[in-house]
């Protein structure tokens, strides 16, 4: 008799590699997309530092009871808050994440320090080297 097919060993095997795939793939897909999510924070601090460096140059202050410029509405994953100080010479301006990328807060400020805040559950806490950078990879 010639049999056709596969073996009940064979099925468990083949079940067990795409286990394995799908335990490493999965993760390493979910760690990519958080982090093409966290640019739209970078990108939009960086444009906000250069705002506000133009309306320095015209007005010799960045404003003393509020930002000299407004915030951008339209950013999809990401809330902005300025805070002015020192009389108009200084301020830090703050990117709060909501939904997926909840937990993860960055800085910028006059001095161009960028700041790692605080990273999503996910991820842990911020390593000390994230004081003076923006971390966007998990270590």
């Amino acid at each position: 008799m010639n049999a056709r097919g596969f073996t009940l060993i064979e099925l468990m095997v083949v079940v067990a590699i795409v286990g394995i795939l799908s335990a490493v793939a999965i993760p390493s897909y979910r760690d990519y997309t958080l982090r093409s999510q966290l640019i739209e924070a970078t990108g939009a601090l960086s444009d906000m530092r250069i705002r506000m460096e133009q309306f320095y140059a015209d007005n010799r202050t960045y404003g003393a009871a509020a930002c000299g410029v407004a915030m951008p509405a339209n950013l999809e994953r990401f809330t902005l808050a300025c805070a002015p100080g020192g009389g108009g010479q200084a301020y830090t301006i703050t990117a709060t994440g909501t939904g997926q990328v909840a937990g993860f807060v960055y800085q910028i400020d006059q001095a161009n320090t960028r700041t790692t805040v605080s990273f999503g559950a996910s991820w842990g806490s911020v390593p000390a080297s994230g004081a003076t950078r923006w971390l966007i990879k998990k270590a």
